[in-house]
């Protein structure tokens, strides 16, 4: 099927170079000069693993192309995917769907004959109603065009994974609609992937953009509901990473998403349930959703706690202190530094004194360009040179399994500061290091142990016997 993608940022050049892996011919469509001719050389201008292969073996086989031609759009053909930004609004915390509506209004400008568009961009509820109505505002009597919504559920650096082999595919139409091809085509176009067993969810629009949404803000809330328990743990001595293994056992919790730490960031997480806050305020729902302030208060409190614990534990005054900040990018396999909680932390080190060295494998360019006051190495053994303290902050592989051994004769105090309890504490203390971990003590040698004590050990045979 010929199928165009409106936006080729991170979410519609990955969609673009999926769907012509599945067999389409694609168009990218994107106002960025610029972007679009790194695209079409084949190269992707952000970190995700997977993607340029998957974007140059499209292009040479010419099911890809980019172009910044909207009417080059309108002719390839008639589905058109729409993938652009809804970032927070400059003023408030609601989701600025101006990029979403430009795309629409540009695009249907060009369009004749009957035509569908998919939105995958996370929109408030009630967006896909409003394009419809300005859809068919702009358009006349020789031209059809049906509108869905289609959210996407793509994590940075496995969007490639989540595009071909998705967990749910989620589809919104028009309630109202007399006669839809909506859900035949996009059956069509996901086809391979639906015989696989995929589930496909048909709804209206509300419903559609609601499921991204709130998926979105149960996940926040998951994160920042272990991050206030583990300020508990700090206050008790409790280790809250044994915590969170023994309550996701049970699996109407489960373990995902219960990892104590520095919180979550990212281009989605954080506006997105800002926006959702917002968006429930002006329909009424005041205190729908008035929780959500509480997620969002707890998950950046995490990052000035890491602050005052790197602080705390440096041994001299931090004004003049070196401190290493290992990772940049808000997770692992990404150079994303949008609302990052690595950079938060060096950023408010840095602004109490101390000089900040930081290093990422992939994210040190775009937060050089964001925080060009800071230090940046370009490895981490450069970056913990003579430092006072070493803070963990993202959890790429190399840090996690680095070792002592490595860093004891770079630094110039053996201390560690674990922001994101994903080092072995048993370790670097038996190598001399002075460890600590933001959400109190980690008396974990491994993620979810079992340990059993069983009448074979004559030990537990004694005490047994004793009871």
């Amino acid at each position: 099927m010929k199928l165009t993608v409106i936006g080729c940022g991170y979410l519609g050049a990955t969609h673009a170079a999926c769907m012509a892996e599945l067999g389409h011919d694609v168009l990218g469509v994107d106002v960025d000069a610029d972007k679009i001719a790194r695209l079409a050389a084949g190269e992707v201008p952000f970190f995700e693993p997977g993607l340029s292969d998957l974007l140059r073996r499209n292009i040479d086989a010419g099911r890809l192309a980019f172009t910044t031609s909207y009417p080059a759009a309108a002719e390839h053909g008639s589905i058109h995917f729409i993938g652009v930004g809804t970032p927070q609004q400059a003023r408030g915390l609601g989701a600025d769907t101006t990029y979403v509506e430009a795309a629409v209004d540009t695009l249907v400008g060009h369009l004749r004959g009957d035509h569908l568009i998919i939105g995958k961009s996370t929109v408030p509820v009630g967006t896909a109603a409003a394009l419809q109505a300005r859809i068919d505002a702009r358009t006349d009597d020789d031209t059809i065009v049906e509108l869905a919504w289609s959210p996407e559920f793509l994590r940075e650096g496995f969007a490639v994974e989540d595009t071909l082999r998705p967990d749910r595919l989620v589809v919104g139409t028009d309630p109202d609609a007399q006669c839809s091809a909506a859900v035949a085509v996009i059956d069509e176009i996901y086809r391979e992937i639906l015989e696989t067993g995929v589930p496909f969810i048909t709804t209206d629009w509300a419903t559609a953009e609601l499921v991204k949404t709130s998926a979105n803000a149960f996940l926040a809330t998951k994160i920042s509901f272990i991050n206030a328990i583990s300020e508990l743990c700090e206050i008790v001595g409790a280790d809250v990473s044994t915590l969170a293994d023994a309550i996701g056992h049970d699996n109407r919790i489960g373990r995902r998403f219960l990892n104590a730490g520095m919180g979550f960031g990212g281009g989605c997480l954080p506006k997105d349930i800002r926006a959702f806050m917002a968006r429930a305020d002006e329909l009424g729902a005041h205190r729908t959703l008035g929780f959500l302030h509480e997620v969002d208060a707890i998950n950046m409190r995490r990052r000035t706690a890491m602050v005052e614990l790197v602080e705390r534990v440096c041994r001299r005054e931090l004004i003049g202190a070196n401190i290493a900040i290992l990772g940049a990018a808000f997770k692992p396999e990404s150079d994303d530094v949008r609302d990052s909680p690595a950079l938060s932390v060096a950023g408010q080190l840095a602004l109490r004194g101390a000089t900040v060295t930081v290093f990422d494998p992939k994210a040190a360019d775009n937060a050089r360009r964001m925080y060009p006051m800071l230090h940046f190495a370009d490895s981490a053994r450069a970056a913990v040179a003579a430092a006072d303290v070493v803070a963990v902050t993202t959890e790429w592989a190399e840090f996690v399994h680095m070792g002592p051994d490595e860093l004891d004769p770079l630094v110039r105090e053996r201390v560690i500061v674990d922001g994101r309890r994903c080092l072995a504490p048993h370790i670097w203390a038996a190598a001399g290091w002075e460890y600590h971990a933001l959400g109190g003590v980690n008396r974990s040698h491994s993620p979810a142990r079992t340990t059993r004590v069983t009448s074979d050990d004559p030990h537990a045979r004694a005490r047994l016997k004793a009871i």
